[in-house]
């Protein structure tokens, strides 16, 4: 549909590159053997995406995809990537263009690579049937692989549909189109990230960023209070309101993985303070609330990687 949005009108190499993304629902009748939670389903979230380029901007502009897929990673704290050419098999007939067209988007490919530093395997027999691509491969918590972000470069598609812009020259041309896709499959990077992170989320990610918890009844109010100037600082921030004891409402809130458990009972509610553990269960001792909001906001600010 993308590329019947580029056919709507004429387009001019000014126009170039035209991206064009939006998440898409996508559906596979994938055997009832094959499925596997949230990492193979047979309906998925796709962050689908095509770039309309000419062939000058072809290389740069690849380039610039594989960088925003690198970003994307590193702010997830996914580094343990594997990275993977795939390219035709000569001995299969599902592909369509010309040698020359396959050579020039492998090109392309290995080209940027290379240029970036990534290290890279080639399997033969894993390219889309229009053209080569470059695969980010993760591990889950078993070791096994799974496809997460994708680029493709695609000189075959355009001629199969006949997509031209409107040159300096005057005349028309056939542009390339480049297919990116970060995440892949959304339900499947949310399984690879609790996988990796093994339910600890970096802070800033964290579904709940804070846990309160008051030592008895009477200090409720207090924890009220903080947990309002947290939210105010746009923090995700719960109270335990249970009437447990105050080492099992902190167990628990560890067993959820939450990055920061403050305890709050007389002494913090006379300082105007908190009581801050990590998860990790190390003890940061009693903090200002000011102190302790400034530093919070920080580590989500920066995703800094203290958790």
């Amino acid at each position: 549909h993308h590329i019947y949005i580029y056919k709507s009108e004429l387009r001019s190499y000014r126009d170039l590159p035209l991206r064009l993304a939006e998440f898409g629902t996508v559906y596979r009748y994938e055997q009832s053997g094959e499925l596997n939670g949230l990492l193979r389903t047979r309906d998925f979230t796709q962050d689908d995406s095509h770039i309309f380029v000419t062939h000058a901007q072809v290389q740069e502009e690849f380039a610039k995809v594989v960088e925003l897929a690198l970003f994307v990673f590193q702010v997830l704290q996914l580094d343990d990537f594997v990275a993977r050419v795939g390219l035709l098999d000569p001995a299969s007939s599902k592909y369509i263009g010309s040698d020359e067209a396959w050579q020039q988007a492998q090109t392309v490919i290995m080209s940027a690579v290379e240029q970036l530093g990534i290290p890279y395997s080639i399997e033969q027999g894993e390219a889309g049937f229009y053209g080569p691509k470059l695969d980010f491969l993760f591990p889950d918590a078993l070791g096994r692989q799974w496809q997460l972000g994708t680029a493709q470069v695609d000189y075959n598609l355009p001629e199969r549909f006949d997509l031209t812009y409107v040159g300096e020259d005057g005349q028309l041309h056939r542009p390339v189109m480049i297919h990116r896709a970060n995440f892949g499959s959304l339900e499947r990077m949310i399984a690879i990230l609790l996988e990796h992170h093994a339910g600890a989320l970096p802070a800033w990610l964290a579904p709940v960023q804070a846990k309160l918890i008051p030592i008895s009844d009477r200090h409720l109010a207090y924890a009220q209070e903080v947990a309002a100037q947290l939210r105010s600082a746009d923090v995700r921030v719960e109270v335990d309101t249970r009437g447990e004891r105050m080492n099992a409402k902190v167990r628990d809130a560890q067993l959820q993985k939450i990055p920061y458990i403050l305890v709050v009972g007389d002494k913090e509610a006379a300082d105007h303070a908190v009581s801050v553990r990590l998860r990790s269960n190390e003890n940061l001792g009693a903090m200002a609330l000011a102190h302790f909001i400034e530093r919070i906001t920080n580590v989500i600010r920066t995703k800094n990687r203290e958790l």
